[in-house]
């Protein structure tokens, strides 16, 4: 049985209809500004900021607040729940946007008081969203009930599988929020305060476990083409027990050898279930090129993840790995997808368009290899050449989700 919603829902259409509406224009809003980050992010880059503002602007900002934006509407609906309240989305915006820039202001001009107050309220903003969802499918925290319509039972025990890769990717986001706050005035250091422990809950924990857990639900129905359960049983328990061991054993050790190998198991495994979908699919739609040039992206960090456990930890290298993962994996990943939930054919302002889409995730694409390229061989202006075809790419990216949602909303 579904939550009873409490804003009231349930004394008349209208209210309820209302609080749809409030849901889909805060969403927005969420996945608008994770656009913003993105920009801000890239010319960061460009400028040359360092790599705790970049986590900042680009996890944090980026792509974080998408998946807050697409969790309100999605998440409920995959536990066969209401969204309980719409009311704490403002609340978590107002907290969360500006926690996130404090944080890169206070990493790139060395301004301590402007981090811990971004943490704080960073760390208060995911209170809100947490409590908000956990709330919400307080009856089935296993995600047994998946909302699965009769026409896709098919599909029902892969779904359930998903679901309960959620409440774990939940659990990082909280402990590496909480990392973020830890070591700032009296709260004690978190894994020994190494901050790419904190990174790793974060990104390969929190925001790529639920790309892989919504993904197996999401783009086999985007695809039209049924995902592989045996692939969702490897990848998504491997993506759950992989940044734990990875943020306990950095940068060193077995179990840092043990987390990269497990870690690499998930995000080869979904990049090759993506692809098996992408070849099979009969459907043709520009946001799929972005999930699976983020795949490919995926599995070249994976690759650079294994060559640090044998061989140690190459300074250059780590950032291509960091950028592959975040920009690559994560971002690209999330401006297709984007487009598969905001059509750019559907626009009518200057510039809209499927064309516009693909230059936009080309873009980003070229201009993460060619920075990666860069960065491997040691020659500086190929690496900024690539960082600003990433910003040229994510501006455009920008623009588009802007237009629509200006021409279609107001």
């Amino acid at each position: 049985m579904a939550t009873r919603s409490l804003t009231g829902a349930d004394r008349d259409g209208t209210d309820e209809e209302t609080d749809a509406e409030r849901a889909s224009r805060w969403s927005r809003r969420f996945v608008l500004a994770g656009a913003a980050f993105l920009v801000c992010w890239q010319a960061a880059a460009v400028a040359g900021a360092g790599r705790r503002a970049g986590v900042s602007l680009g996890v944090l900002g980026f792509v974080f607040h998408t998946i807050f934006g697409k969790a309100y509407s999605l998440l409920p609906t995959y536990f066969d729940r209401t969204l309980a309240t719409t009311r704490t989305m403002p609340l978590q915006f107002a907290l969360t946007v500006p926690g996130a820039a404090l944080l890169a202001v206070g990493a790139a001009a060395s301004v301590p008081l402007a981090g811990t107050a971004g943490a704080a309220l960073w760390v208060a903003g995911v209170a809100v969203f947490l409590g908000t969802l956990l709330w919400t499918v307080r009856g089935n925290l296993s995600g047994r009930e998946t909302g699965t319509g009769e026409a896709k039972a098919h599909l029902r025990p892969t779904d359930r599988i998903a679901n309960a890769a959620v409440p774990v990717a939940l659990a990082y986001l909280a402990v590496g929020s909480w990392g973020v706050l830890a070591g700032r005035g009296p709260v004690p250091p978190l894994l020994g305060g190494y901050p790419p422990r904190v990174t790793h809950l974060l990104a390969a924990g929190g925001a790529a476990l639920v790309l892989f857990a919504v993904g197996f639900r999401l783009l086999p129905r985007f695809l039209a083409v049924a995902p592989s359960r045996r692939l969702a049983v490897t990848v998504l328990p491997a993506g759950a027990v992989g940044p734990a061991l990875l943020a306990a054993g950095l940068p060193a050790g077995p179990l840092f050898r043990l987390g990269a190998a497990v870690e690499a198991v998930a995000v080869v495994g979904f990049a090759a279930g993506y692809a098996a979908l992408f070849a099979r699919s009969d459907n043709d739609r520009v946001g799929f090129y972005g999930v699976l040039a983020g795949a490919g992206a995926g599995v070249l960090a994976a690759l650079l993840g294994i060559s640090f456990a044998v061989a140690g930890i190459d300074p250059a290298l780590a950032a291509a790995h960091y950028r592959l993962n975040v920009l690559g994996l994560l971002g690209l990943s999330i401006v297709g997808v984007s487009y598969q939930f905001y059509p750019p054919a559907v626009g009518r302002f200057r510039g809209a368009g499927d064309r516009t889409a693909l230059a936009a995730i080309g873009l980003v694409a070229a201009g993460l290899l060619v920075e990666v390229a860069g960065l491997a061989v040691g020659v500086g202006p190929a690496a900024v050449t690539g960082r600003v075809l990433a910003l040229v790419g994510a501006a455009v990216h920008l623009y588009l989700l802007a237009g629509l949602f200006r021409q279609r909303y107001g």
